[in-house]
């Protein structure tokens, strides 16, 4: 099985401040591999979801990351877009005058899909799927719920045919319900159509759904663990002090990576 993403030594943060908030993280992700990443408040999960789409908030200092065998550090967002990496963010925006229908034939051409892949009987029927009949064919995600928009993120990954799609924190918002829907939702696409899967969460209730590959602890910017569902486990039962200690990190000691220097964050394909 290939490589799709390798991240070696990635040293990142917010161009603004001096301090790191990605300290020599290192990942690799196969292909059709699912993984998941988590971690306590702070930890840099979300710094790395928009150092990968390119956010320009956000300095790299240090490290190399390949997508697809591309150098990703060197392209812009929309040609990281073309190649396959689609990320459903934590706060999904509100896009006032965009039509759900246009964005995805938009988003359906710059990745060379025929635009039946976004038809509206495939839209509809995969809406019905996930629970959104009758709030579909409108601007995306105005008026929809915090369940909704990541309903609504899962049907554009669904549809868009990615090769690697990145969820961060895809279960905040979502009901009980809402997460077995999306959850089977996506762990059909990636059977049906092999793309990897990077899940950021804090919690295990969406991992219940979605056998991982591989499941790794974030503490502090880094990599501190990695194995296979037993970590996931062992989180459930006893929180991140453990892994803190085995890391020689200290409670508290976790950066605050929620720093948005427009006040939101981007909705990047």
């Amino acid at each position: 099985m290939s490589d799709l993403l390798v991240i070696r030594g990635l040293r990142a943060g917010i161009e603004t401040s001096e301090k790191d908030i990605l300290r020599d993280f290192n990942l690799v992700v196969g292909a059709g591999e699912v993984h998941a990443l988590m971690g306590p408040n702070g930890s840099g999960k979300s710094t790395l979801t928009h150092v990968l789409t390119g956010r320009r908030e956000y300095k790299v200092k240090a490290g190399e990351v390949f997508f697809a065998g591309q150098d990703l550090l060197c392209l812009p967002v929309y040609e990281r877009a073309r190649l396959g990496l689609l990320t459903a963010f934590q706060y999904p925006v509100e896009l006032a005058g965009v039509e759900l229908d246009d964005l995805l034939a938009e988003a359906a051409r710059g990745r060379g899909l025929p635009l039946s892949h976004v038809s509206r009987e495939r839209v509809e029927s995969l809406g019905k799927r996930l629970g959104l009949a009758g709030k579909l064919h409108r601007p995306v995600n105005v008026g929809a719920s915090g369940g909704e928009k990541k309903r609504l993120e899962t049907l554009q990954l669904s549809l868009l045919d990615p090769k690697l799609v990145v969820l961060d924190e895809i279960d905040s918002g979502l009901d009980v319900d809402g997460i077995e829907d999306v959850a089977r939702e996506i762990l059909r696409t990636v059977r049906e159509t092999g793309m990897s899967v990077l899940i950021i969460t804090h919690y295990a209730r969406i991992l219940e759904y979605i056998p991982v590959t591989k499941a790794h602890i974030m503490i502090n910017g880094r990599i501190v663990a990695s194995g296979g569902a037993e970590l996931v486990h062992q989180v459930e039962e006893d929180g991140y002090d453990a892994f803190r200690a085995e890391a020689g990190e200290e409670a508290g000691q976790e950066k605050n990576d929620a720093v948005v220097a427009n006040g939101r964050d981007p909705f990047l394909l």
